[in-house]
């Protein structure tokens, strides 16, 4: 009998996006949305690229799932995400109606998933959203770390930024 696909298995693909978005020299974040057992939209960062600050990993995986969905409602979906969303991506998930968001690794300086803000379970907003926190976090945290451990020892030979 064929193993049906998990937590594990899909956050794996929201790594292969993080690792598409380091490939272009930017930072490692990655999503998949499922429903059903198929992807609906993914995306990876590409704020530098698109010189567009919404251009967030959640924000694009949201567009292209409601894309594929035809509907700005994508009920029963659930998101992978490597780390904890922000503010903003919080509330397009709210907004979205999806189902559960799962994410790798927290994000103390910017997280609206219980690390800064619980946007989730927020009693003043009219959706909740259910969330599963570490799923592969080793993973997605040292992702992040070598890549920003990256730029600062690139940015120390780079005249003007000291070093």
């Amino acid at each position: 009998m064929k193993q049906p696909k998990d937590d594990f298995y899909w956050m794996g693909l929201a790594l292969r996006e993080a690792r598409k978005a380091e490939a272009r020299g930017e930072v490692p974040i990655g999503a998949i949305i499922v429903r059903d057992g198929s992807v609906l939209g993914r995306g990876y960062n590409l704020r530098e690229g698109s010189r567009d600050p919404t251009s967030h990993a959640e924000m694009r995986a949201i567009r292209a799932a409601a894309r594929k969905a035809g509907n700005w409602r994508i009920l029963g979906a659930t998101l992978y995400v490597t780390l904890e969303p922000c503010p903003m991506c919080m509330g397009a998930i709210l907004l979205a109606r999806l189902e559960r968001v799962v994410f790798g690794c927290r994000d103390p300086k910017g997280g609206a998933a219980g690390s800064l803000y619980d946007l989730s379970a927020d009693p003043r907003l009219n959706h909740r959203v259910e969330l599963a926190t570490g799923i592969r976090e080793e993973e997605c945290s040292t992702l992040l770390s070598s890549f920003f451990a990256g730029l600062r020892k690139r940015r120390k030979t780079l005249p003007g930024f000291g070093g």
